[in-house]
């Protein structure tokens, strides 16, 4: 039981969100830490609660697209894993509360904006792309909201949601095959994958070109910008280059997990690159 609500919460998307919010309270020279700590612990509490939400509503795709997921596998009931979800979105408010306002306002609202996705956004063209994009690079602005100071974090947060919009698109090109069977009409569906494609490519070069710019924008050590030109660069042209519309679906999810790993490249470059600073 514990093995399936492990994978129900899907972990690593939960540690990069909390990552996250340590690096751009890093960054934005947080003087206490508490908040921090609070602010990661929103953030960890709203993925997990929010991921099981998705799994619910998602449970039919997921046995054509995903049936080892531990719903489809009947691993866990769907009424657990609602109420898994309600009991983690309330106790995020409560933890955000304790932060400040401003971060009580962006827990309530990506809370909602995630319930939206799963329920209604994600089977539309974009907007659910653009939706997870946009909470998730509302997790560095969080974490500058806990630091008391944001601005550091606002061109961080404009490089991954351009990064996380070209992934969601990857997404629906993998997931295409169930999504046209349920009639889940995404970019990849209603526009056909091969022009998802071109969306993904342009997504993924105007983040590398932010992650150039943040370079010169924050005068960041130039060891920033090695891994920047020697890590993401290749993964990026890698990624673009296989996600070809003749892929399979395996192959196309591979590609979407690697762009998530790659993340925690970038993460590390953003701390080596502030912390080396002159």
């Amino acid at each position: 039981m514990l093995k399936a609500y492990y994978r129900l919460i899907r972990p690593i998307n939960a540690l990069a969100g909390c990552i996250a919010v340590f690096l751009s309270a890093y960054v934005a020279g947080a003087p206490s830490w508490t908040p921090v700590v609070m602010a990661a612990i929103t953030v960890l509490l709203i993925t997990v609660s929010t991921n099981a939400w998705n799994d619910y509503i998602d449970i039919e795709i997921d046995r054509i697209n995903k049936p080892e997921r531990p719903l489809p596998a009947g691993k866990i009931s769907p009424r657990g894993a609602l109420i898994f979800s309600f009991t983690g979105s309330i106790i995020s408010l409560v933890t955000a509360a304790s932060i400040n306002q401003p971060a009580f306002y962006i827990a309530l609202g990506s809370n909602i904006l995630l319930y939206l996705y799963s329920w209604k956004l994600k089977c539309t063209v974009l907007i659910g792309n653009a939706a997870v994009a946009i909470i998730i690079g509302l997790c560095f602005i969080f974490g500058g909201v806990a630091a008391g100071n944001i601005d550091p974090t606002l061109l961080l947060a404009v490089t991954v949601f351009f990064a996380m919009l070209g992934r969601e698109i990857l997404k629906t090109m993998a997931d295409y095959k169930g999504d046209l069977l349920q009639n889940c009409r995404t970019i990849a569906v209603v526009w056909g994958k091969k022009t998802a494609r071109v969306f993904v490519f342009i997504f993924l070069i105007i983040s590398t070109a932010l992650m150039v710019f943040t370079y010169f924008s924050e005068k960041y050590s130039p060891v920033y910008l090695y891994i920047i030109i020697f890590g993401m660069c290749p993964l990026f042209t890698y990624i673009a280059i296989n996600a070809k519309s003749s892929s399979t679906g395996t192959t196309l999810e591979r590609n979407s997990t690697l762009m998530k790993y790659g993340f925690f490249v970038w993460f590390l470059a953003v701390a080596l690159g502030a912390g080396l600073a002159g």
